[in-house]
């Protein structure tokens, strides 16, 4: 479900508080041989499965800065903000991949608004993002991303 605010000053009231979970979202070898191409990243790790059946995972596995492309639709999932003029992506405070995304395997997000603050230019939010897999013993990803509503 959305949280939909009126204004991004809102958010200044929900720092620390969850805004959801997405509904979880199949990560395919399609999806990561497209990233592939378009990263000029083609790990064997990634995109050779047959050759990762013999590697580590058993099998290809995501590359850690696909989870991390996903995260502005993640947002979108679960908060949307009226009455501005721009969301742009201000850039990410950390990010950590503690676990592999094995291809196949189903991708769901908790969103959690760790700060907010009025900006000359807007309002910047700071949101953790922690990814998970269903079935997975931990966090494949956790980021900070840092919005900047204008």
């Amino acid at each position: 479900m959305t949280l939909r605010l009126h204004h991004p000053a809102e958010l200044l009231d929900l720092i620390g508080h969850d805004l959801g979970t997405t509904v979880p979202q199949e990560i395919t070898q399609e999806q990561v041989d497209r990233f592939a191409e378009a990263t000029g990243d083609h790990q064997w790790i990634h995109t050779d499965p047959v050759r990762a059946s013999r590697g580590p995972f058993g099998g290809t596995i995501a590359h850690g800065y696909l989870t991390v492309s996903l995260i502005p639709v993640i947002l979108a999932e679960v908060l949307a903000v009226d009455n501005c003029s721009a969301m742009l992506n201000y850039g990410l405070n950390r990010v950590r991949f503690p676990a592999p995304v094995p291809t196949g395997s189903k991708l769901r997000a908790t969103v959690r608004v760790a700060g907010a603050r009025h900006k000359p230019a807007g309002v910047e939010a700071v949101f953790e993002i922690n990814c998970e897999i269903d079935g997975g013993t931990r966090p494949v990803c956790i980021a900070e991303m840092v919005v900047l509503y204008t």
